[in-house]
């Protein structure tokens, strides 16, 4: 007998309840959901369950092991976190989408085959962008509709390639696939959308920014985080990844170094460090894999709580550019916003005490181990710009900043926003500073020693020298307002110039069609509808002319231009139109009498 429940299912079919609760009674639900769903999850055995049959094969609606657990423990406790944060909020909508939301990547990670896999990882694609739409604006309208076709696109890509495999391999059950045929190619593309691997990474930075402050924060833990799942669990130790994530890693900070928009500054760095991820799952070592189920589940907290720091000043001021709060002293009117926010600042530049210290630490360690000295020198410098960018740029020009001439007014957001971002930062130093609570859950025993007084020492020489370069460029790193383009361009400038280009081609053959269907073919149905009979005569008189003797053809061709000049005009005798469907129908049931009995 299971004596537990799919952990998907509680934050599912909890949604349903939430449109009809108000006030303390809608709060205290939200809160225990998860609650329910963490104490199920601790005491689910590892296995299979929830097996059925579903044509001829076997849907595993829940398998537990060592590498769906993180994940599951993770995407409860920032869904528990995320709610905190967003008590305030008066409408249920942006809930109950969460919990869909959370409820289908947590289906992901817990799918056993490939259909259970795919049915939720729509389901997550679809609820993504109600909660980009929640913003309700123009700009988070455009973003959302952006987003849906992106991952329409992967979803394409990855049932083609489900397709393929299934008829391949004969079985639906998802476990490790590499790269062994055109199916898992596919499948492989389809993960990667998710993954915002570059050039298909674009959604990310693009939806991100315009999703409502409180949303933000289920965007940035379970979409790419659901990829980086499965890339592990289907794709481990395919080479490619490893080089693949370096560049990922890479590109993401130099893209955020352009950003005056603090939301996508910190879009971009939810890129480079799911490179990090996708490196070590592309290293395939048991150390490597470690490092990445690690390194998403630090990420998840603390990219979380920068989010949940900078949607505060977004929803105290009412401001998102750097270049419009450099200046305006909110080191004064949000202290504590601007601790926590650091503490996540520095979690994921990796200083020591901090959860991202020891995640990034293992991954860079697996890359030393296998001798990969052009992979460990990318993430390093991806590290070093991470460090740049987020502790040092967008905290001095969000909070300090030299232009005196701007007043902002702000304050502390509300209580349960800075206890939301109170008890990420809590995790954060938690994990920081006692690594054991993690090392327990990760799929592999795990023998790492992060606080070793050489990578101690390395660490804080490495950042402080980042942070007197920082000092030393600051004028030049200060924010302007710009348009940074990406392989969006695709899309927001070449699709509109290739319109333009094919508007007169496509114009006429829009209107030859429209002459044909509308036109043309009308008015022959109705000539042919008054005169059937003279039409068959005609045809098989011309059928008859390619095959008659020469001194019948005259005669055959006489026929045919006597029946053309009656055409319009002759008309068979028909039966009534009551009639016809009468015999119609009692023809049908005839047929169905015969067939069926």
């Amino acid at each position: 007998m299971v004596e537990w429940i799919p952990p998907w299912l509680i934050f599912i079919f909890g949604a349903a309840f939430v449109p009809f609760l108000k006030g303390r009674l809608r709060n205290t639900y939200l809160l225990f959901l998860p609650v329910l769903a963490f104490l199920n999850l601790i005491n689910m055995p590892e296995g299979k369950g929830y097996v059925m049959n579903f044509l001829d094969y076997r849907l595993i609606l829940c398998r537990v092991d060592n590498l769906s657990l993180p994940f599951g423990y993770i995407f409860v406790i920032i869904t528990f976190i995320i709610f905190i944060f967003s008590l305030h909020l008066k409408e249920n909508k942006e809930f109950a989408l969460g919990l869909v939301y959370g409820g289908s990547a947590t289906g992901v990670v817990f799918a056993g085959d490939f259909i259970t896999l795919f049915i939720f990882w729509e389901i997550m694609a679809v609820s993504a962008t109600f909660i980009v739409w929640g913003n309700k604006t123009k700009a988070s309208r455009d973003a959302g509709f952006r987003y849906i076709l992106f991952h329409l696109v992967g979803g394409v890509c990855l049932l083609a390639g489900i397709i393929i495999q299934v008829y391949t391999a004969g079985t639906t059950e998802f476990n490790w696939t590499g790269l062994n045929g055109t199916g898992s190619y596919f499948i492989l593309l389809g993960f990667a959308i998710n993954a915002a691997i570059p050039p298909l990474h674009a959604w990310l930075p693009d939806a991100y920014p315009e999703a409502p402050v409180t949303g933000a924060g289920y965007l940035t833990a379970f979409t790419t985080k659901t990829a980086v799942y499965v890339l592990a669990r289907g794709f481990a130790g395919t080479e490619f990844l490893a080089w693949t994530g370096a560049f990922m890693a890479v590109y993401g900070i130099i893209y955020a170094m352009l950003q005056d928009d603090m939301r996508r500054l910190l879009s971009y760095h939810i890129v480079s460090q799911v490179g990090f991820m996708v490196c070590g799952i592309g290293l395939g070592t048991a150390m490597a894999i470690n490092g990445a189920v690690a390194h998403a589940f630090s990420n998840i907290l603390y990219k979380t709580l920068l989010f949940m720091s900078t949607g505060s000043i977004i929803y105290v001021t009412g401001k998102r550019l750097l270049s419009d709060l450099s200046g305006s002293d909110l080191y004064k009117k949000m202290p504590v916003t601007l601790v926590l926010y650091t503490i996540g600042a520095f979690s994921i530049s990796g200083i020591p005490l901090m959860n991202g210290f020891i995640s990034k630490g293992m991954i860079m360690y697996a890359t030393g181990l296998q001798l990969h000295g052009s992979i460990h020198l990318m993430l390093g410098f991806a590290s070093v710009g991470t460090f740049l960018s987020v502790a040092l740029k967008l905290c001095y020009f969000a909070w300090f900043g030299s232009n005196k001439e701007r007043a902002v007014e702000a304050k502390e957001p509300p209580i349960n926003m800075l206890a939301g971002m109170g008890f990420t930062a809590f995790l954060c130093i938690l994990i920081g500073i006692h690594p054991k609570i993690l090392y327990d859950i990760l799929p592999f025993a795990l023998d790492y020693q992060p606080f070793k007084a050489a990578k101690v020492i390395s660490t804080i020489l490495l950042l402080s020298g980042t942070g007197l370069g920082f000092m030393l460029i600051i004028k030049k790193l200060s924010p302007v307002p710009r348009i940074s383009l990406d392989t969006d361009w695709i899309y927001r400038k070449g699709a509109k110039k290739l319109i333009s280009i094919m508007e007169i081609p496509i114009t006429r053959l829009v209107a030859g069609i429209n002459r044909v269907v509308f036109d043309l073919l009308p008015s022959s149905l109705s000539r042919a509808s008054k005169n059937p009979l003279a039409l068959l005569k005609i045809a098989l008189g011309k059928v008859f002319l390619q095959f008659a003797a020469p001194e019948k053809r005259e005669e055959i061709i006489h026929r045919i231009m006597t029946e053309k000049e009656n055409y319009p005009e002759y008309t068979i005798k028909r039966l009534p139109i009551g009639t016809s469907v009468l015999l119609t129908v009692l023809f049908m049931l005839i047929y169905l009498l015969t067939y069926y009995v």
